[in-house]
């Protein structure tokens, strides 16, 4: 979801430079609630993965051939590729766009796929290195806008969750995000549960979030007493995010996500050189490891600390 949010800034500077064009967004299925979400999106088209992995070789290959189809038909004059996998490279080349913009990735084949193209720039953050992309090749560069609003759909069952574990507006709401996709940019549950416990000695009120597979994980947050909004529909939780006070979470996309619609963020990340991938424009919202640790590292009094700085009456 992250790469997803990412490419916000991109879609508002093309937007700007072409205001009467049709932006198609093309994002695998999941993720497209959020694409839906960039009001500089007139389309989004949708990949479903699950055709994929099912093993049937005839029905993935009529799957595919039915998108190209549909790729083609839409006669796009530009195509913009900021994944650069094997496979967005392939389709994108299979757009036939006169204009077709993407990253080199060392020296893979990939990248003649693409008319304009250059090295991937690591050391900008993803936001950055994307809007690189079109500003290199004649795309005119305006102030950078990350900014979304999220969609009516999901409102009302957030307000139902919200109203089920009664939490009111008056609440101070504290999202904790423990996962991420991978181990080593974890905090340990446990940590985040002690950031809970004293966030209830301080009368304020904490759900947890996760995804679908996470929720059996965060059964030690059902037995101490907290909402757990995981598993429910990503736009009902980005809902639920949009009425919390402080998102808590390590480099996860969900976290980004509230950076976008405006949320103040505590982001538990050892960043790693200009690329990081740290909540963008804001770097004063990382909590970093102490130096020469790891993210685990981080102590819990750091956390609950911040929490109680951005919470103080400005």
């Amino acid at each position: 979801m992250g790469d997803v949010v990412f490419t916000l800034p991109a879609v508002a500077t093309l937007r700007a430079n072409f205001s009467d064009a049709k932006i198609t967004y093309f994002t695998l299925v999941e993720y497209a609630p959020v694409a839906s979400a960039f009001s500089q999106v007139d389309e989004v088209i949708a990949l479903d993965r699950t055709t994929f992995k099912r093993g049937n070789i005839l029905r993935a290959g009529a799957e595919t051939i039915k998108l190209v189809q549909r790729l083609r038909r839409e006669r796009f004059s530009m195509v913009v590729d900021t994944q650069c996998y094997a496979e967005t490279a392939f389709l994108t080349w299979l757009t036939r766009a006169p204009r077709r913009l993407g990253f080199q990735l060392g020296h893979r084949v990939r990248r003649w796929a693409y008319t304009h193209s250059l090295p991937r720039p690591d050391d900008l953050h993803p936001v950055d290195a994307n809007l690189k992309l079109l500003t290199r090749f004649g795309v005119k560069a305006v102030p950078v806008r990350n900014e979304m609003n999220l969609p009516e759909q999901g409102q009302k069952e957030a307000a139902a969750f919200l109203s089920q574990h009664k939490l009111g507006a008056d609440d101070k709401l504290i999202f904790i995000q423990p996962f991420t996709s991978a181990w080593h940019k974890n905090w340990p549950l446990e940590n985040y549960l002690a950031v809970a416990k004293a966030c209830r000695a301080r009368d304020l009120r904490v759900v947890f979030g996760g995804g679908p597979k996470e929720r059996e994980y965060l059964q030690p947050a059902i037995d101490a007493g907290y909402p757990v909004c995981a598993g429910l529909p990503l736009t009902t939780v980005a809902w639920i995010v949009n009425q919390s006070a402080i998102v808590v979470g390590a480099d996860t996309g969900l976290i980004h996500l509230a950076v976008a619609i405006g949320k103040h963020v505590l982001m538990l990340f050892k960043p790693y050189g200009g690329g990081s991938t740290g909540p963008y424009g804001h770097p004063e919202w990382i909590i970093q490891p102490p130096q020469g640790g790891k993210v685990p590292e981080i102590p819990v009094e750091r956390v609950t600390s911040a929490i109680d700085s951005q919470l103080q009456p400005r």
